[in-house]
């Protein structure tokens, strides 16, 4: 899944691809990388970001994937917690909504019944611009696991398909290091949930604390290898997606495992 944001300020490339057309030629390249997912989003949704209305992320988002869909060939992905954002992107030609939220805003869950979409359930503790606030777990992975399991009850009882579903433990969405690395390390758990796992990784400050020096965490223009061998671990604990800024990087890594796991042991 390659990561399209159509923001101002989006942690790592906000502003980037904030024009259709650029947001469309930067598609159109991850497609030729090897992404199978576009996922495009419109509200940041980094520490400390902001909350936009549903209209100005409307408006950022809808004529990219309209765009997207008029010219490739690839599943379109809407990043979003919007109800009517929702809606609009299955008109427009979306195929999957990825709700960092869950589908826990008033509506959110009826809209995207009414789609017929795929959905993606994250975890995530707050908002946005409080989650690392209250990053206090017993158990993370237990406690993210139950919640998670909640959620996908929750879309059962509102007529989704299970086949439909996905789910996100939520990496750096009100975590501590030490959380990730736990989630990362215990993923099967999360696995064993029964829909497929999506994980995001990609440039995340987990990934900078990792590979920290002498002047503190590695700045985003260095954390390449590290997201992509942290994108690669996910795989091996049973992750089935990886959402990612670096999609040749990534495809290339994921393409050497995957040879590796179809050859046959020599006799």
């Amino acid at each position: 899944m390659g990561i399209l944001n159509v923001t101002p300020d989006s942690f790592s490339d906000g502003g980037a691809w904030a024009t259709r057309d650029a947001a469309l030629a930067r598609a159109r390249e991850m497609v030729a990388e090897g992404a199978d997912i576009i996922d495009v989003g419109g509200e940041s949704t980094r520490p400390g970001a902001q909350a936009v209305s549903a209209q100005e992320e409307m408006d950022r988002v809808l004529p990219v994937v309209e765009a997207i869909a008029r010219e490739l060939d690839t599943c379109i992905s809407v990043d979003t917690s919007s109800p009517a954002l929702m809606r609009a992107s299955a008109a427009a030609g979306a195929h999957l909504l990825n709700d960092v939220r869950a589908l826990q805003r008033d509506g959110a869950v009826q809209a995207a019944a009414a789609t017929g979409l795929a959905v993606c359930l994250m975890h995530m503790r707050g908002e946005p611009a409080t989650m690392q606030q209250d990053a206090a777990y017993a158990d993370v992975v237990a406690e993210v696991a139950a919640f998670l399991r909640a959620r996908v009850d929750a879309c059962l009882q509102a007529g989704m398909a299970a086949d439909r579903l996905l789910v996100d433990p939520g990496f750096g969405f009100g975590k501590t290091l030490a959380h990730n690395l736990g989630l990362l390390q215990r993923l099967p758990e999360i696995a064993a949930i029964g829909p497929p796992v999506l994980v995001g990784l990609s440039r995340k400050s987990m990934i900078g604390s990792l590979l920290a020096g002498p002047g503190g965490p590695r700045p985003l223009a260095g954390r390449l290898h590290g997201s992509v061998a942290a994108a690669l671990v996910a795989v091996m604990n049973g992750a089935c997606l990886v959402r990612v800024h670096d999609v040749a990087a990534t495809a290339d890594a994921l393409a050497v495992f995957t040879a590796l796991q179809l050859q046959e042991p020599e006799q």
